[in-house]
C-alpha cells in the first residue's frame, strides 16, 4: 500500500491468510484455531475437559470449555497457562482456587 487512499480502502476489512502461511509458534504461543480440541488440565483440579472454543470478544479472551457438557471458561493468560503440549494435545494451566467449582455446582 503506497497511498492513503489504498489504506483507507482496507480499513476494517477482514484479512485471511492461509493456515500453512502462518509462522509456527512455539512454547506457550499459540494460535486460537490450534488448541480446539486440546484437553486442558488444571495442576489442582485434575483434568478439566476439551477447548470447544475460544471467546475473544470480551475484554479478556477465555477458553470455552466441555466438561461432560457443562461449559467452562478459563482466561487465557501467561499467569494461568502453564504449558502447551502439542504433540499431547493438552493445556495445563493454574486456575485460581474455586474459579473452576464455580461452573461445577
Amino acid at each position: 500500500v503506497s497511498t492513503e487512499g489504498a489504506a483507507e480502502e482496507l480499513l476494517k476489512k477482514e484479512v485471511y491468510l492461509p493456515i500453512d502461511l502462518l509462522p509456527k509458534l512455539e512454547g506457550n504461543r499459540f494460535y486460537y484455531h490450534e488448541v480446539i480440541g486440546f484437553e486442558v488440565i488444571d495442576e489442582n483440579f485434575g483434568s478439566v475437559g476439551l477447548i470447544s472454543g475460544i471467546n475473544d470478544t470480551t475484554a479478556q479472551a477465555l477458553f470455552e470449555i466441555d466438561r461432560e457438557g457443562t461449559e467452562v471458561l478459563i482466561p487465557l493468560n501467561d499467569d494461568i497457562i502453564r504449558s502447551v503440549d502439542r504433540n499431547k494435545k493438552t493445556v495445563t494451566v493454574h486456575t485460581p482456587p474455586g474459579l473452576i467449582d464455580l461452573y461445577l455446582e
